[in-house]
């Protein structure tokens, strides 16, 4: 059941685990992995990979984080007190058009840099250790960089002024890592975060100014294990996945936000599967899932996709609302 389900796409080029992604358009963007420089672009219409660039030769990755700003600008940040801190940015032109010589500033990783080209790296100051971080664009002009980061730290980081404006510790007994973190807009003025825990918690952060934290329900079957990939579609997060000392998992699992309401589904991934990235396609109907680990701990070339009506039936009606609406 779970090979109908799954589609196998061409092999990734090289084997990746703990990789970044972000889309562009048809595009994508696989930004390095766990001690792997390179970053490629997969065309999705096309089944094909392309070489961008690689990150530079003093950088190493170590579940790094990867956002995509605006004007196709990309922020990669990392690091801890081992691994040297670094943040960098990427003006991104499609590998797949013919890029002229104006170009040539693009589609390669540089520094960081404020105003008066002064070199900005994140975190640098506060010794936070950015190994497994998470981190989601907001904000009322998307300017501000929400990150949770080991051990309980949540921070908000002004993209427009280059500096923290808010330092909170997550109210959690155990500490965090290689978890879920999405936002959710209720409106301008304020930010809604979910942040999952792979210690039986999740919390919900508001923010509005200052955080006001609640604990909401967990499901027993996710809560040991992080490492999973996630995607966040409308009201629901679903889950693929995940590692929990010996265990790896291959179990799917979806969130109902405003339910607060859990459901593990009956079919799985094709086999367990952690440190995988999972990212949605622009049509908003399929889900890539990209690389990863297996059970005897093999990183893998896999990149397979699913439809997201198979796990969430409101899509599926949302589709052929807008198929009759279309046709009238």
């Amino acid at each position: 059941m779970s090979n109908q389900i799954f589609q196998t796409l061409k092999e990734l080029a090289t084997p990746l685990r703990a990789s970044q992604c972000v889309l562009h358009k048809h595009e994508l963007l696989i930004c390095g992995g766990y001690d792997q420089r390179a970053c490629y672009s997969y065309h999705i219409l096309k089944n094909e990979y392309k070489l961008i660039c690689e990150y530079p030769s003093d950088v190493q990755l170590n579940e790094h984080c990867v956002i995509k700003l605006k004007s196709n600008r990309l922020l990669s940040f990392g690091g801890n007190k081992y691994i040297k801190r670094y943040t960098l940015l990427m003006k991104y032109v499609s590998v797949w058009d013919n890029i002229s010589n104006k170009f040539n500033n693009y589609n390669q990783w540089i520094p960081f840099t404020d105003d008066h080209n002064h070199p900005i790296i994140i975190g640098m100051n506060y010794y936070y250790n950015y190994e497994g971080v998470r981190a989601v664009i907001g904000g009322s002009n998307n300017h501000l960089l929400f990150i949770t980061c080991y051990p309980k730290n949540i921070h908000i980081f002004d993209l427009n002024r280059y500096q923290f404006i808010k330092h909170d510790t997550l109210p959690i007994l155990d500490c965090i890592g290689y978890h879920c973190f999405v936002l959710k807009s209720e409106n301008k003025q304020e930010q809604e975060m979910m942040k999952t825990n792979e210690k039986n918690k999740i919390i919900k952060c508001c923010y509005n100014n200052s955080f006001q934290f609640h604990q909401l329900l967990v499901c027993n079957y996710i809560a040991p294990f992080n490492g999973y990939s996630y995607v966040c579609i409308n009201d629901i997060i679903l889950f693929f996945g995940g590692f929990h000392y010996h265990n790896t998992s291959k179990l799917v699992h979806k969130y109902l936000i405003q339910e607060n309401k859990w459901k593990t589904f009956q079919n799985t991934l094709p086999s367990p599967l952690f440190d995988c990235i999972a990212i949605l396609n622009e049509e908003y109907n399929n889900i890539h899932i990209i690389g990863g680990q297996d059970n005897k701990r093999r990183t893998l070339l896999t990149h397979m996709k699913t439809k997201i009506r198979i796990w969430d039936v409101s899509h599926l009606v949302m589709i052929c609302l807008f198929i009759l609406m279309k046709n009238k």
